[in-house]
Parts: structure tokens; sequence; C-alpha cells
């Protein structure tokens, strides 16, 4: 488990990836993105999560390069879309996510969704990235349990990372284990269920920690052990996500917010997904 802003959780293949992160999910181009990650990393922040569909890669790597911070001291990553996926075109696309971003490399790339008939192709061009060393780690994203078995038949590579939607109210315990047992790290996207956080269980407990809500589950996601990439565009709100290693709560606690279960999703479902 995290105990700081900086610390990390490894990746199978022995990449150091920090637990907590900024997600840019529809933030805007330009100056809103610029905004966002530039007071994350003044925060302290290493890891900012964009993707190619976000429409927000170069000024993620504007703020990247006026941040004046030591590239290997961060973590970035992207997706490839949907759009993209295959062979050839992932590869392609790849390329120009590193050209918006005015990278070199990406700390992490995943496939965004699993679109039936390409994923396998996809992660075929994703493998070659990572064994021709243009990536550090690769992964996949929204894949449920079935589209990780294909990934684990059909290649020699693990998926480093699976990120989904995972907060309170889905709280994915089925593919959790299943990543845990097969050595791939789980992010969470939507981690504050789009502020949806006024339950009495999550109310009761910030008062008596005397913390937000949103801080409540996101030390929740940390004591589970899953990485999270809550988003903000608000100095403010970037600052408090990052307040929740000066306290803990018990497993008694912990297990209390399982208990809020519903399978609720606020984003689509995988498996039935118009691609």
């Amino acid at each position: 488990m995290i105990q700081n802003l900086q610390d990390t959780v490894m990746l199978n293949n022995g990449v150091a990836m920090p637990g907590l992160g900024l997600g840019v999910f529809k933030v805007g181009d330009g100056s809103p993105v610029v905004s966002a990650v530039k007071s994350a990393l003044r925060a302290g922040y290493r890891s900012i999560d964009t993707a190619a569909v976000y429409g927000n890669e170069e000024g993620v790597g504007q703020a990247i390069l006026e941040s004046g911070i030591e590239r290997k001291k961060l973590f970035i990553t992207s997706k490839v879309w949907n759009a993209d996926q295959g062979y050839e075109t992932t590869l392609q696309a790849y390329e120009t996510s590193l050209k918006k971003l005015g990278l070199e490399y990406l700390d992490l790339y995943l496939i965004h969704w699993p679109v039936k008939g390409k994923y396998l192709d996809t992660w075929r061009a994703m493998t070659e990235l990572y064994k021709q060393g243009k990536v550090r780690a690769i992964g996949v994203s929204n894949f449920q349990i079935h589209h990780l078995k294909d990934i684990l038949d059909a290649s020699d590579v693990v998926p480093a990372v699976n990120q989904i939607e995972l907060h309170p109210l889905l709280n994915q315990k089925d593919i959790r284990d299943f990543c845990q047992l097969n050595n791939i790290v789980v992010e969470a996207w939507s981690p504050l269920m789009k502020g949806n956080l006024d339950l009495p269980v999550l109310l009761d407990l910030a008062k008596k920690y005397q913390k937000s809500p949103a801080q409540i589950v996101l030390r929740w996601h940390i004591q589970h052990g899953v990485v999270v990439i809550p988003k903000s565009v608000h100095d403010h709100r970037i600052r408090e996500n990052a307040l929740v290693f000066d306290f803990s709560l018990s497993a008694e606690e912990v297990s209390l917010i399982d208990t809020l279960h519903t399978g609720k999703r606020f984003g689509p479902d995988p498996d039935n997904f118009d691609f």
C-alpha cells in the first residue's frame, strides 16, 4: 500500500508506477488541461493519465515541458482509441500520441476498450512497441475477465495494468481478484463516482476523520491496493485529493464501504458498448 504521493506500485515487468495520479478525461486542450496538469505537478503528482480520444495530449505535453521537471521523474500514460485499433494502425497511433505529447516515449500505453475482433491484433502491436523499448509498460483498459483471458492465451506478454471503472458502487471484486492472481495492477477510472458522494456511510466517515467524502473514497481505493487517477481542473481539489496519507480506515470501515456495491456504472459496460 502506498504511503505518500510519490510512492509507487511495482508493475509485473519491474517498472514503478505512482499509486496516485491525475486523470484528464474531458479536460479541454489548451489552457484548461495545461493549468490542471501544472497544478498537479506543483502539488507533487508525478503521474498523468491521458488518451488519444481526450483530445488534450498536446496540452499535457506543453504542461510537462513548462513544468521543468525531469522527464524520467514523470509517469505518463496514454491510450490507443477504438478507431485506431488493429496492428499497423496501433503502431501509427502510438507515434501520433508521442508527437502530440512532445515525448520520446510513454511510461504506459493502454488499449482503451476491448474492440471485438481487433484487440488481439492491437495487443500484438503493443507488444512490438514494448519489445522494441518504445514504451516502458503496456496494458489494457475496460477489459473484463474473458477479454484478459484472451490476451493471456494469445500472448507471452501479460498486461501490466487493467484500468477499469471502479468505485464503491462498482467494486469489481471479481476482476480485482483475477488481476491479482495474474499479477496485473488494477487502476480505477471514475474513482469518485462522478461526484456522487453524498452517501450516509461516506458522510459519517468524512465527519469522523475530518476529511471530505472524496478523500474517504480515495483512501478506500488505496487500502485495496488500487491505483487511482482522480480528475479535477480545480487547484484546491487537486491538492485535496492528494491529502489522503495522514489517516487510515479500519478494516471494518473498508468492509462497510465494500457493502455499498450495487453494480452501478457511470460509464459504458465493456460488454455492451457501441464501438
